[in-house]
C-alpha cells in the first residue's frame, strides 16, 4: 500500500485548504465567534454551510457527476476531510444523508432514486435522519417491530423509532420496517424512504443531561408512502442496512483522526497550564505524560487504519467486516482521551460550560465519546463481528 500522495493530489489539497480558509467564518472555533443561539439558528447555519460546500465543489467529491457529485475518487474526498479537520471546519446539517444514505443509494438504489434524492441531499435542500433503532431493537436491530404493509400502490407504515438524530430538523427519514411477519427476523425487512411531513409522522425530542436535544422518538401512525420508495427490493432491507452500517463504521477515518489530533492538542495545552496540588504542572507529571503518549500513539495508528480503508475502497469499491476493527479502535481511543482529560482537570472536571476551563471542550469529549461506543453497533457487537467474520471463530 502506497502511503504517499501524488503531486496532483497534493495540488488538490492546496486548493481545498485555500477554499476552506476563505470560506470558514471568521473567528470560527474561538470565543470571538458568536455561535447561533437557538437550534433553529444552528440548523440554518449548518444548511448554509452545506450549500456553500456544494457551490464550492466540495460536496459529494467521490460521487458521480450525474448525481450532483464531483466525479473524483475517495482519495480527494479524504484529502478534503483531512484539511477540514485540521482547520476545525463547521459540520453541515446533512451528515447522515451524506455519510450513510448517499453511499447506500449509490450501491443499492434505483436510477430514479439516485437522480431524485442525491442532488438535493448534497445541496442541503433535503435533510435526512436514520430510522433504525427502536425501544426493543438496538444492538439486536433485527428484533425491530415497525411494520409496513402494501395497500395498492402505497406502503402503510406503523411503529416507533428512538434515538433518531436530528429528526426534528429533517425532511426525510430512511426507515427499516418489517414487510414479512412470517419470515425469520433477519429476513422480511425492507428499507424505506419516508417524507417527515407525511400525515401520521410525529417527532418527540429527547432532552439530554447536557440540555441538548440531538435525539428523538419518531412515531409512524398509518403513514402512507409511494410503492417505489423501497431501496434494494422488498424483503432485502437487512442486506441494505448492513451496507449502510458499514459506511457508518468505517468511513472518514482520516478526517476523524485529524479532529482527534486537534482535541489532543487541546489536552496538551490544558496539561501545560493545569497545576496539581503540589504546584507542579500536569504536563510534567510522569503519570499524565504516559497516559497522553498512549493516546497520541493511538491517534497515529488510526490514521494508518484510515489509509488502509481508503485502499480497500479504491480496490474493491466497498467496505467489508474490517470496518468493525476501525470502529472498535477509534471509539475506544476516544473514550480514553476523554478519561485522561477528566483526570487532568481534576477538581474542575464537574464544572462544564463556556465559563469553565477550556469552555467545556474536554467535558464534551468525555460525555459524547461514550455514545459512540453504542451507535452503529455497540463495542460488543463489533467484537462479535471481528471474531466471526474476520478471525473465523465459531458463534
Amino acid at each position: 500500500m502506497d502511503l504517499s500522495f501524488t503531486p496532483e493530489q497534493e495540488a488538490y489539497r492546496a486548493r481545498a485548504r485555500e477554499w476552506l480558509l476563505e470560506n470558514i467564518p471568521k473567528g470560527w472555533g474561538t470565543p470571538e465567534f458568536e455561535m447561533p443561539r437557538t437550534e433553529e439558528e444552528m440548523g440554518k447555519f449548518k444548511r448554509e454551510w452545506d450549500r456553500k460546500l456544494y457551490e464550492g465543489g466540495y460536496a459529494g467529491i467521490s460521487w458521480p457527476k450525474e448525481y450532483g457529485g464531483q466525479g473524483l475518487t475517495h482519495v480527494e474526498e479524504i484529502i478534503f476531510d483531512e484539511e477540514a479537520g485540521k482547520l476545525n471546519a463547521p459540520s453541515g446539517v446533512n451528515v447522515l444523508g451524506k455519510l450513510l444514505l448517499g453511499p447506500t443509494l449509490l450501491q443499492f438504489g434505483s436510477e430514479e432514486q439516485k437522480k431524485r434524492f442525491l442532488p438535493p441531499l448534497l445541496r442541503g435542500d433535503e435533510v435526512w435522519c436514520q430510522g433504525f433503532s427502536e425501544p426493543n431493537a438496538g444492538s439486536d436491530l433485527a428484533a425491530l417491530q415497525t411494520r409496513a404493509e402494501l395497500d395498492g400502490d402505497e406502503w402503510v407504515i406503523n411503529g416507533q423509532k428512538v434515538w433518531t438524530s436530528y429528526a426534528h430538523h429533517s425532511d426525510w427519514c430512511f426507515v427499516l420496517a418489517r414487510t414479512d411477519q412470517e419470515a425469520p427476523k433477519h429476513k422480511g425487512i425492507s428499507f424505506f424512504l419516508v417524507p417527515m411531513d407525511s400525515p401520521g409522522v410525529s417527532v418527540r425530542p429527547l432532552v439530554q443531561l447536557n440540555e441538548n436535544r440531538d435525539f428523538n422518538e419518531v412515531f409512524f401512525d398509518n403513514v402512507r408512502i409511494p410503492k417505489e420508495n423501497v431501496v434494494g427490493g422488498v424483503n432485502n432491507g437487512w442486506k441494505v442496512a448492513m451496507g449502510t452500517l458499514g459506511f457508518e463504521r468505517g468511513t472518514l477515518a482520516l478526517g476523524r483522526q485529524v479532529r482527534f489530533q486537534n482535541e489532543f492538542n487541546e489536552l496538551v495545552k490544558l496539561a501545560s497550564e493545569k497545576r496539581l496540588a503540589d504546584g507542579t504542572l500536569a504536563i510534567d507529571n510522569p503519570y499524565y505524560r504516559q497516559k497522553m503518549v498512549e493516546v497520541f500513539n493511538e491517534i497515529k495508528i488510526l490514521r494508518f487504519h484510515g489509509l488502509k480503508t481508503i485502499s480497500q475502497l479504491l480496490n474493491e469499491g466497498k467496505l467489508g467486516p474490517e470496518s468493525s476493527l476501525q470502529k472498535l479502535f477509534w471509539t475506544t481511543m476516544h473514550v480514553e482521551l476523554g478519561e485522561v482529560a477528566m483526570e487532568v482537570l481534576g477538581e474542575e472536571a464537574p464544572y462544564w460550560g463556556v465559563e469553565s476551563v477550556g469552555r467545556g471542550k474536554m467535558q464534551d469529549i468525555y460525555y459524547t465519546s461514550r455514545g459512540a461506543t453504542i451507535y452503529a453497533g455497540s463495542t460488543q457487537i463489533q467484537k462479535n463481528i471481528i471474531a466471526e467474520m474476520i478471525l473465523g471463530m465459531p458463534k
